[in-house]
């Protein structure tokens, strides 16, 4: 843990534990209080390479769930226009649609369809 982030550790142990000084501890008893963290300690969260927690995902899961149910009543959805954006995959930084990318090889592609946008067209 020391390793990957040892300010994210630190942090941890002095909100967790109160403890400020974990060099001053013996290395057993900071192991005890480190492998006792929370999952969504500081430490935890970047051991595991996630960015948002296991309630949050949850919570963002229900939440897309309940807008798609709602948006199966409108009449947006019997035209099949107004889906409502993931927001789990916003959380998750995923891209909803390949579609909304654009790219340009010159500053004149990018100037020409940045007008068409302006005027309306």
């Amino acid at each position: 843990m020391i390793c990957i982030d040892e300010d994210a550790l630190r942090c941890d142990l002095a909100e967790t534990y109160h403890i400020f000084d974990y060099q001053s501890l013996p290395v057993s008893l900071v192991a005890t209080f480190s492998c006792g963290l929370r999952e969504d300690s500081r430490i935890k969260l970047k051991m595991s390479e996630s960015k948002i927690t296991t309630d949050t995902i949850l919570l963002a899961t229900i939440l897309d769930k309940l807008s798609w149910l709602t948006w199966t009543k409108t009449k947006g959805a019997e035209k099949g226009i107004n889906k409502p954006k993931s927001v789990l995959n916003a959380l998750l930084g995923e891209r909803e649609n390949e579609q909304d990318i654009i790219s340009f090889s010159t500053p004149e592609e990018y100037e020409t369809v940045r007008e068409r946008i302006k005027n309306g067209i």
